[in-house]
């Protein structure tokens, strides 16, 4: 079983319209699709019900014969004569991040992270004669998606008109917590990265066995839906069960039946890139030892200050410490709080801290101290953090780095990284690696198109020969402009990117992004129905538009349809009767006429 993403811009609602690289119909790759006929972008998730080209597996799951790749017996489509819808066993879905089956069933759990509204559990029978349909992107969660939506495309509308697609078993908006109530932050954007079902047996209670748990990476949390009727997970039971998770983005079940989980993190910082475990600890919970030391590295003899006071316990209780602070995996070399230890020896040492409560219970934590040996210094040289860019900039880089120990280090020993930094806010954010220069001194990127608030950050991380490393970054803020949407008359709906507003709105975008814009018609307002006529920039209903500065966009509605049958219906008669009010206003032109003339001939007979 494998799963897939749609692979379209996330920046806004593709259909094709930008160059169609993957030559999705009605055009050849390079050719700029249009609506309504449009079938590429995100559209491609729903490639198996478009019979005219050959299926993709864009945003689908897919079950396999590992050995051969091919479709494994029995799937949905397996009497079609296309080898790919052959492979396909669910579809319509925006990124199935992740997937998990339910231990001695057939039933797939599917977390797809959403688009820019809602995150999806979805669950399908694996082994059926049905391939579900899950809408994307027609649909987001439980509703059609509106910046689709008002594109018009035929696909959508069709799937609009016939029904059939599957909801989702679970969603969460991005805005709103999981659970009413809980503490996890919901400022730096959503994201279901993980998903695993929880051991029927110990070490966790009753009420963490057989469910399902689910992690979201941005929001840094793990939740947990116990069983229900027939062992399908309770939505309506959802409860947290970790609030302190280290960026979660994948989870299994150990040997010891416990939950491990892995996270990732750019730089190896605070909880990054490391594999965790939870523990069950009935009562009296452990404490949490926490090493600082300083510093951690240098030319022996090295004298390093140390502090296990950031150390805690859940209950309070005061806490007793033991170092092991020469590496020797034996501890009692000091029972204070913050020590001091002098290494007269060049080498690694393996620095552990125990902590014990008042019941006994034991927490440890470790610290690499290099003596011998001191990290290198980075500096980058540019950009400078004053830099502001524009999507399409070519950003230079440049730095150096010098070491104590090996003078200054070669291009060999620097890797840069381009990192975009996507927020809710202008400093709550989550972050995408954008491009990594490994064993270059200097180079350059072109700026990256990204929806707004996002920044970008370039790192330089040198690494001396002895694997010490030090990394500086500076951070480069875009150039904005304010983007306004206009209808006449005021109050319809009109979509930019992946946002469906009541005009008029402002969206701020990056200077030089791509965004694309809809005008859904036709729509209520009121007691009537309107009609779209046209853009302020003369662009086609649904259309892309680069934003060069600051943009006002209006959509002009009117009460009749042009181009449609009753439209021209309308307009017939009324040309009809404009036609017959010309007849009558020259009848009554020529009566008045004549009676003037015979009241002029009475006047000359009377005269």
């Amino acid at each position: 079983y494998a799963a897939g993403g749609d692979g379209a811009s996330f920046d806004f609602a593709d259909y094709g319209q930008k160059g169609n690289p993957c030559g999705d119909p009605p055009g050849p790759a390079g050719t700029n699709l249009t609506t309504p006929t449009a079938e590429g972008g995100s559209l491609r998730s729903q490639d198996v019900v478009t019979p005219g080209d050959p299926t993709g597996l864009s945003g689908s799951v897919i079950r396999i014969e590992p050995e051969t790749g091919q479709a494994a017996p029995g799937n949905p489509f397996s009497s079609s004569s296309d080898v790919n819808a052959q492979r396909i066993i669910a579809y319509g879905l925006r990124n199935p991040f992740r997937i998990a089956f339910r231990p001695g069933t057939n039933d797939l759990w599917i977390g797809d992270v959403g688009n820019a509204t809602w995150e999806e559990l979805n669950h399908t029978n694996a082994a059926d004669s049905t391939a579900d349909n899950f809408g994307w992107p027609c649909w987001e969660g439980a509703a059609h998606q509106g910046s689709y939506e008002a594109a018009g495309t035929s696909l959508c509308n069709q799937i609009y008109a016939n029904g059939g697609t599957t909801l989702p078993f679970l969603t969460y908006n991005h805005s709103n917590p999981v659970v009413p109530g809980e503490t996890c932050r919901t400022g730096s954007g959503s994201a279901v990265t993980a998903l695993r079902f929880s051991s029927s047996v110990a070490p966790y209670p009753s009420s963490f066995q057989g469910g399902l748990f689910f992690a979201d990476d941005p929001r840094q949390c793990i939740w947990y839906m116990p069983p229900g009727s027939g062992g399908i997970p309770d939505k309506n039971s959802v409860q947290v069960f970790e609030t302190t998770a280290h960026n979660p983005v994948d989870m299994q079940i150990g040997p010891d039946n416990k939950l491990w989980y892995m996270d990732f993190d750019f730089f190896g910082g605070a909880g990054g890139s490391q594999i965790h475990r939870i523990d069950w600890t009935p009562g009296n919970q452990a404490p949490v030892a926490k090493i600082s030391a300083n510093p951690t590295n240098g030319a022996t003899p090295l004298a390093v200050s140390f502090s296990g006071t950031g150390s805690s316990d859940p209950e309070g209780s005061a806490l007793t410490y033991r170092w092991d602070l020469n590496g020797d995996g034996t501890y009692g070399d000091s029972t204070s709080a913050t020590p001091s230890f002098t290494y007269a020896t060049n080498g690694v040492y393996n620095v552990g801290l125990e902590v014990t409560d008042n019941v006994g219970q034991k927490g440890y934590d470790h610290v690499a101290v290099t003596a011998g040996n001191s990290a290198p210094t980075a500096v980058i040289s540019t950009p400078l953090p004053s830099t502001t860019w524009k999507v399409g900039d070519p950003i230079n880089f440049s730095g150096s780095a010098t070491d104590a120990q090996d003078g200054t280090e070669p291009a060999s020993r620097l890797t840069w990284s381009v990192i975009m930094h996507h927020c809710t806010t202008p400093n709550t954010c989550h972050t995408h690696p954008i491009q990594d220069y490994a064993g270059v001194a200097s180079g350059s990127f072109a700026a990256p198109d990204h929806e707004y608030p996002s920044w970008i950050e370039v790192a330089l991380t040198a690494t001396d020969s002895g694997g010490l490393s030090n990394t500086q970054s500076v951070r480069l803020d875009p150039k904005t402009a304010v983007v306004t949407m206009q209808s006449s008359p005021a109050s319809l709906k009109l979509a930019i990117d992946s946002s469906l507003l009541t005009a008029p709105f402002t969206k701020t975008v990056i200077l030089g992004s791509d965004n694309s814009v809809s005008a859904g018609s036709p729509q209520r307002l009121g007691s009537r129905t309107y009609y779209f006529r046209g853009w302020s920039d003369d662009g086609a209903q649904s259309h892309n538009l680069t934003i060069n500065g600051n943009t006002t966009l209006t959509a002009t509605y009117g009460r009749i349809r042009l181009g449609s049958r009753a439209a021209a219906k309308r307009r017939a008669a009324a040309r009809r009767r404009a036609a017959a009010r010309r007849k009558a206003a020259k009848l009554r032109a020529e009566r008045l006429r004549r009676a003037r003339l015979h009241h002029r001939h009475a006047h000359h007979r009377h005269g």
